[in-house]
């Protein structure tokens, strides 16, 4: 008995070495005959109709005849992979000794029958099981990040000594990033904000006739908050989402696996330049801008009210007490520190890829920004428990 079955693979006309199979069975063998070109890219899969099988006796061998068999590639295989699963499923050994020997070791690589598809289990996380571990990764973090301070730290103590791993071109570069190079955008953002304040003061304090208090307004407002938050927000998206991402950078391209074969300590090396020239340029970006946000209040007023400028100088010195400028001068220093180390945690958890290193710098600045909000909510409590 005899089956041939002739599959042409492109709606064109027939043309030579076209790729054929056909089984012929006889009372003691079973040949699976192939022959032609089998290219993928030429034809499309070539399909098995398993019911072919049925005439063959249970538990003989089905041999497979290559002799006219020409070239091939992956389209062979895939077709005699649904033949194997067939015979398999009816009984049938697949003899695959007259294939050529790549395909030979193709096929061996291929199981008999297909893998079983995976089961989707959904897993159930309990309420306070999910608060258990959101807790344990917050305690985890914040003895992380508390590590970090004090691995600064006593870096900045070996600076001192010079017993450090910190090179000196790494600090000036970060403190002239950290510092001249930001002096344009933070003094726009502190200008505009403090005219915003005036011009707002103004039209409310002029419907009681105390226009002259929006030079307090502006001073204690630019001082006390405005201009240390919005500082601390400007360099945590410029500087902190740099240092993420520099951080990740280098795990991607395994500096940072070579820093700790190597022994040198990532504290020292990476994160004590980035701490130090934020904490110490910080600080003096916020007097920079406030005396520029009120100096933009300074503008403003002088375009609405009828007053000289000494005596608007004069009512914003009187009026802002020396203990403004210094709560906000340490507040911006605590906001400092907190970015630049959030940053380089962020950058220290990265993975490797490309995509990588814009997840950290989005993190770093996302998690900076959060954390000034709320550290500077403390600082209010903290302000109006000691009565400044």
């Amino acid at each position: 008995m005899s089956y041939h079955v002739p599959v042409l693979l492109s709606a064109k006309p027939p043309i030579s070495n076209t790729p054929q199979w056909s089984i012929d069975t006889d009372s003691n063998h079973s040949f699976l005959r192939l022959q032609g070109d089998w290219i993928l890219a030429h034809n499309p899969t070539i399909s098995f109709d398993p019911t072919t099988l049925s005439s063959i006796p249970h538990g003989q061998t089905l041999k497979i005849d290559a002799s006219h068999l020409k070239t091939w590639d992956s389209a062979l295989i895939a077709f005699l992979w649904n033949v194997e699963q067939a015979a398999t499923k009816i009984g049938l050994q697949l003899d695959i000794g007259d294939l050529p020997p790549p395909a030979v070791r193709l096929m061996a690589l291929l199981p008999a029958t297909p893998p079983p598809h995976a089961r989707h289990i959904v897993k159930r996380v309990h309420f306070f099981e999910k608060v258990g571990e959101l807790t344990l990764l917050c305690l985890n973090e914040t003895g992380i990040f508390a590590q970090m301070i004090f691995d600064a730290t006593v870096g900045a103590l070996h600076v001192i000594s010079g017993r450090s791993f910190m090179r000196k071109k790494d600090l000036f570069t970060d403190i002239w990033n950290a510092g001249p190079s930001a002096l344009l955008i933070v003094g726009v953002v502190n200008f505009l904000l403090g005219s915003i304040l005036a011009f707002v003061g103004l039209i409310e304090l002029r419907k009681f006739s105390a226009e002259i208090y929006v030079t307090s307004l502006v001073g204690i407002a630019c001082a006390r908050e405005i201009s240390a938050i919005m500082t601390a927000i400007i360099m945590a998206g410029r500087t902190g989402g740099a240092y993420a991402a520099r951080i990740s950078t280098m795990q991607g391209n395994e500096e940072i696996d070579a820093l700790t074969v190597f022994g040198i300590p990532l504290a020292s090396y990476i994160l004590l330049p980035s701490i130090i020239s934020l904490s110490l340029m910080m600080p003096f970006l916020y007097i920079y801008g406030t005396l520029i946000g009120i100096f933009g209040g300074f503008v403003v007023s002088m375009t609405m009210m009828n007053i000289s400028p000494i005596g608007y100088w004069i009512s914003t010195f009187d009026g802002v007490a020396l203990r403004e400028f210094v709560f906000g001068f340490v507040k911006s220093y605590f906001f400092a520190v907190f970015i630049a180390t959030a940053s380089c945690r962020v950058g220290l958890q990265a993975g490797r890829s490309a995509a990588d290193v814009g997840i950290a710098a989005t993190r770093a600045v996302v998690i900076s920004i959060v954390g000034i909000i709320a550290m500077d909510a403390v600082f209010a409590v903290i302000a109006n428990a000691l009565r400044i």
